[in-house]
């Protein structure tokens, strides 16, 4: 009877490790995983909210070209002032 009840415990703790174990390592790639995906949620984020570095025009109608170059032929002089803080 004590034999079989010190296989028992043994076994029994045994077993406990090893769901400890397992549990731990589940659990910390779960960890992983979500603090990868908030990363990734972050990422796409500033991407929607900062603009980009550049801007690329792909077509400019001519129309638009021809009366752009007909305003800048000239203009006033606007004298300024610079303000320093």
């Amino acid at each position: 009877m004590v034999k079989f009840l010190l296989i028992l415990l043994g076994v029994g703790w045994l077993l406990g490790q090893l769901v400890r174990y397992f549990l731990r390592t589940k659990l910390a790639k779960f960890a992983r995983q979500v603090s990868e995906v908030s990363r990734e949620q972050q990422r796409e984020q500033q991407r929607k909210t900062r603009p980009e570095a550049g801007v690329n025009v792909d077509f400019v109608p001519r129309e638009h070209l021809k009366k752009n170059q007909k305003d800048l032929q000239g203009g006033e002089y606007v004298d300024y002032e610079e303000v320093k803080e």
